[in-house]
């Protein structure tokens, strides 16, 4: 049985602008293995959000193949790729989407609201579990301004992970948020992937991309570089090594 979760084939992505036509991106070829944690990066334009949004079924290929846990998404019906966004994909953006006068229960407990034959009972339990996961189940009750901003990405990442989804896809996903905050962040998904998820994530900061295992860049639309990361940096430990928020208090009085 193959580990290849995903796999992209000389696909690529053209738009029309006028009588200009922007190569987004150009033959890419991608394998990406059962438990891999993927950092992409690469300038504006360089095209790694074109192609996240390719990987995340968000949009779909000029030319070349998809396949996605043994599916051909590429050339699906939109009606299936609802499904597919839905069963195989779990997203985390950088601006959270949590619905302002809903719970963080609630919101998690969205993306199963489109699975048929789970009880109201059912999804309380698995979005609890997905809470707890994240180490947020005593907030289950709390409304999105009543959080940090750390605490609304971590209900994200549960409501990512709810549906138990064949992987994590994380736009930016510490965009928003300081150093700190972004490195608990980081603690959460490198604990997903020690839990055997599989995630992909887009990101600017190259410091944050050290927290992923394999190292993926983009330029002018294509992979200019796949890397393992033998550097990779432990959230945790850092974590342990910031001065504590009261010493910093101190030091500014």
């Amino acid at each position: 049985m193959s580990d290849t979760l995903l796999s992209t084939k000389a696909i690529s992505k053209t738009y029309a602008m006028g009588d200009i036509r922007v190569h987004a991106l150009r033959h890419v070829d991608l394998d990406v293995t059962k438990g891999d944690f993927i950092a992409i990066m690469g300038a504006s334009g360089s095209g790694k959000t074109t192609f996240m949004n390719l990987l995340g079924c968000l949009d779909k290929p000029t030319t070349g193949s998809y396949i996605l846990d043994g599916i051909t998404v590429h050339d699906m019906e939109d009606d299936k790729l609802t499904q597919i966004r839905n069963q195989k994909i779990g997203y985390v953006f950088q601006s959270f989407y949590l619905l302002p006068r809903t719970t963080a229960l609630e919101n998690v407990e969205l993306p199963l609201l489109y699975r048929h034959g789970l009880s109201l009972h059912a999804r309380h339990e698995r979005a609890m579990k997905a809470l707890k996961t994240v180490g947020l189940e005593d907030r289950a009750k709390h409304f999105p301004n009543q959080l940090s901003g750390g605490q609304q990405q971590r209900v994200a990442i549960a409501r990512a992970i709810v549906n138990d989804p064949s992987f994590i896809l994380a736009d930016e996903p510490t965009g928003n948020l300081d150093t700190r905050t972004s490195i608990e962040v980081m603690s959460v998904l490198q604990e997903l992937h020690a839990q055997g998820k599989t995630i992909i994530m887009v990101t600017h900061e190259p410091d944050i991309a050290q927290y992923a295992h394999r190292l993926i860049t983009f330029r002018d639309g294509k992979i200019i570089q796949d890397k393992i990361n033998k550097n990779r940096k432990d959230a945790l430990q850092d974590l342990a090594q910031l001065p504590r928020i009261e010493d910093e208090e101190e030091e500014e009085e």
